[in-house]
């Protein structure tokens, strides 16, 4: 039996472009940071719920962008003889527990909602409306940072289209607040806290399911590991594979060991070409580290008693 160990890391990322995502993650941390700090302050001076679940909603933005920028950082850490995958899975337990500090949030937020449809209260339409309207700003500059390099990494890419989203978020409670300031309808003031508490939900019960999976060397969500088989069962000189294990690294990394089954009479050359063949296409499935070993079909036989 062949084994080979060569951990290939294919489609990395050249310097300009993770530069250029590290100044984006960080300056859309910033500005979301600053927002959100606005947003909770004015959201509580002008008692609007509204606000404050959009608020807790844009905090999400900032854990995510902090979050992108932590893997980024911690998959450049060198391995120790204790962690010998460098600390690459905190990323997914960070993931875990920003989940949880949502859930939390969309609780806090479903408790005053409640409370403020039994007892209405005042609430000033144009500055709430107001203080949205920076929020589009902030999402749409935000979400521009990352337009150019959403193409290059997944996480990225979701980014941008979180941000995208929350901008439309940010658009509903600018409607509300100009509603509410011409017709007195303060009930939409909790309302919309109920739908953004909506929204959070959503995003943080995909988050919260993914997180659990990769804490428990699950399968990746966006991986499918039919595709994955059926990817190496096609690479020629290979005839089955079997003893195959997918989990995640990090929240951006992707690891493989496999057994593949070979023809036999192969020689040493044709199978580190197909060695090759297959890890190229695993790293179309963005899975960059594989662990492959080969064996042949007489070899098999022999190690269950077939000879």
């Amino acid at each position: 039996m062949a084994h080979d160990h060569n951990h290939e890391h294919g489609h990395h990322h050249g310097p300009t472009v993770l530069t250029s995502v590290n100044r984006a993650l960080i300056i859309g941390a910033i500005l979301n940071a600053a927002y959100v700090a606005v947003e909770f302050g004015m959201g509580f001076y002008y008692d609007s719920l509204a606000l404050i679940a959009d608020a807790g909603h844009n905090l999400s933005d900032v854990a995510g962008l902090l979050l992108s920028l932590l893997a980024f950082r911690l998959a450049r850490v060198r391995q120790t003889p204790n962690f010998t995958y460098g600390y690459r899975k905190s990323t997914v337990l960070a993931s875990l527990t920003n989940a949880v500090i949502l859930l939390v949030t969309i609780g806090a937020i479903l408790w005053e909602s409640i409370q403020r449809f039994r007892h209405p209260e005042p609430v000033a339409g144009l500055p709430v409306a107001w203080v949205a309207g920076l929020g589009i700003i902030v999402n749409a500059v935000s979400a521009l940072l990352f337009f150019r390099d959403k193409d290059h990494d997944l996480n990225i890419k979701g980014a941008y289209l979180h941000l995208a989203a929350d901008a439309l978020v940010s658009l509903g409670v600018v409607l509300a607040g100009i509603v509410i300031n011409y017709t007195g309808w303060v009930w939409l003031d909790p309302a919309i806290g109920l739908v953004v508490a909506a929204v959070i939900l959503g995003s943080t019960w995909q988050l919260l399911n993914d997180s659990l999976r990769l804490s428990l060397d699950g399968v990746p969500s966006a991986i499918d590991l039919n595709e994955v088989l059926t990817d190496l069962r096609a690479v020629a000189g290979v005839q089955d594979v079997h003893h195959v294990h997918v989990w995640a690294m990090s929240t951006s990394e992707n690891a493989l060991t496999a057994h593949l089954v070979l023809a036999p009479d192969l020689t040493d050359k044709q199978i580190s070409s197909l060695k090759h063949d297959a890890r190229h296409r695993l790293e179309h499935r963005n899975i960059s580290h594989a662990t492959l070993e080969t064996e042949t079909v007489a070899k098999e036989d022999c190690e269950t008693g077939g000879c």
